[in-house]
């Protein structure tokens, strides 16, 4: 039997006869407004627990979604399920809207309004939605530096809506970060960067908690600084420091982003090892000894084009947000590689190695080392 179509004008005579009215769009959806009369009841939802919503299988049962696709789909879902007369209205909310018919809107308090306005397109995405905007909101990510990486990381992750971003950085503002370092301007020169970038970060979402921590990550802290963390994203821009986020995320199974930049090229990958032993490589998997300095200056010896940590700075984020989301697939055991000068990304894929010194199965975490003296050689 064929799903009876009406359009938006011929409602009103249903909803007369007593017929049942439901929205099938999203939560989100019908918070910008819904066709008078209707109750929203997410489709999803409805064809899950039909007669939860709908207790008579052979009342009149009229559904509108944003155009008419869902709501004919839950309409099948529903005759399938029995229910014997379902209609499904032509063109929609949006139709029911363009025909001038009366739209009432949801009471949502200040907050609940503010959520579903500043999160609008995340929360069209099936793979994020609702439930996925409240993971990030309830998610904590340390980022490691408040510099060229950090910026841009911490700026997408705070608009993304993750709830906190605990920030670690001892240095102030110099006028030569201004080139590439985001969160910073001319008029907070001199000012500690995590300062800085809690002012932006702010202004930018007052809904972020911002932990401005100025301190350099070492041995004493780390571990203080990774308590209650989902993600690190490390944005360091030394060798010790890589190294001792490293053993600390393997040894408290965080999660590590990592990026690095240097003159034209970046790379980028996710260490895991600390929960999937055996399986995910570590940063020490990669690197088992850091490269002699003369092979590894940093950007203030060898420069760096301004644009460069923008970009692995926002694969950084990306990586994290799918981290928070358990979406897609992360960068773990591959090295993402990106030269700026040729437009061109290369992917090294990296294997755990079963020898290393800190995530080998089994292995019991050796302690901390002194990772200036390690990385002086």
């Amino acid at each position: 039997m064929s799903i009876r179509e009406i359009v938006p004008a011929e409602v009103a005579g249903l909803l007369a006869q007593g017929a049942l009215f439901i929205d099938v769009r999203e939560e989100h959806e019908r918070a910008g407004g819904m066709a008078e009369g209707a109750r929203g009841v997410a489709k999803a939802t409805l064809e899950a627990q039909p007669a939860v919503h709908v207790a008579d299988r052979s009342a009149t049962v009229v559904l509108i979604c944003q155009r008419g696709a869902r709501s004919m789909q839950a309409a099948q879902a529903l005759q399938a399920a029995g229910y014997t007369d379902i209609v499904s209205v032509v063109g929609g909310t949006s139709r029911w809207i363009e025909e001038g018919l009366p739209v009432v809107r949801p009471q949502l308090d200040a907050d609940q309004r503010d959520f579903h306005e500043r999160y609008s397109r995340h929360l069209l995405l099936p793979e994020v939605g609702v439930e996925g905007q409240r993971r990030l909101q309830a998610a904590r990510v340390l980022v490691i530096g408040a510099g060229g990486l950090g910026s841009p990381a911490a700026y997408y992750l705070a608009a993304a809506g993750v709830g906190t971003l605990r920030i670690a950085d001892d240095d102030v503002v110099d006028r030569s970060n201004l080139q590439r370092q985001i969160l910073h301007t001319e008029a907070r020169v001199g000012e500690p960067k995590v300062a800085s970038a809690e002012q932006a970060l702010l202004a930018l979402n007052p809904r972020t908690k911002i932990e401005a921590v100025a301190e350099r990550v070492t041995s004493a802290n780390v571990e203080r600084l990774l308590q209650g963390v989902d993600v690190v994203v490390d944005g360091a821009d030394n060798f010790p420091a890589r190294y001792l986020l490293n053993d600390a995320c393997v040894k408290l199974g965080k999660p590590l982003v990592y990026g690095a930049v240097q003159r034209f090229e970046g790379q980028a990958s996710v260490f895991d090892a600390g929960r999937h032993r055996g399986e995910a490589p570590c940063y020490r998997c990669l690197f088992p000894e850091p490269p002699p300095a003369e092979f590894a200056p940093n950007c203030a010896e060898a420069g760096v084009l301004g644009v460069l940590p923008g970009v692995i700075g926002l694969l950084q984020a990306s990586e994290a947000i799918k981290l928070l989301l358990g979406i897609g697939e992360p960068l773990t055991g591959r090295l993402l590689n990106f030269d700026a000068l040729s437009m061109r990304f290369r992917e090294v894929r990296l294997k755990a190695d079963p020898d290393c010194a800190v995530c080998a199965p089994g292995k019991p975490f050796p302690g901390y080392i002194d990772y200036a003296a390690f990385c002086a050689g």
